[in-house]
């Protein structure tokens, strides 16, 4: 799992029933548009998150309709299940114990 990836799913766990737009998940991560994007249409793809587009007109809010994304009831335990995975080294790189003077 990439760094960015954890970053994403930090953002999104900080409250897992809430839902967010992709640029508010962002300033949470500490990334760009062009990078989370593909990250949440990846989750998405992987059923961890559902998304829906905002109901309001354009013309009226001055602004285009945001997409909202949160995690499903599998995406909350499997993100933090990945997360505890990613953050415990790899079983080569843990110190192991070295056999004393014989």
């Amino acid at each position: 799992m990439t760094l960015t990836t954890q970053r994403v799913l930090e953002a999104l766990l900080e409250d897992p029933g809430r839902e967010r737009y992709g640029r508010e998940i962002g300033q949470a991560a500490g990334l760009r548009s062009g990078t989370v994007h593909p990250i949440l249409a990846r989750l998405e793809g992987h059923g961890w998150l559902t998304s829906r587009w905002e109901d309001i007109d354009p013309a009226v809010q001055g602004r285009p309709a945001r997409r909202y994304y949160a995690l499903t009831g599998e995406g909350v335990p499997a993100s933090r299940a990945a997360l505890a995975r990613a953050y415990r080294p790899p079983a080569s790189s843990r110190l192991r114990p070295q056999p004393g003077p014989a």
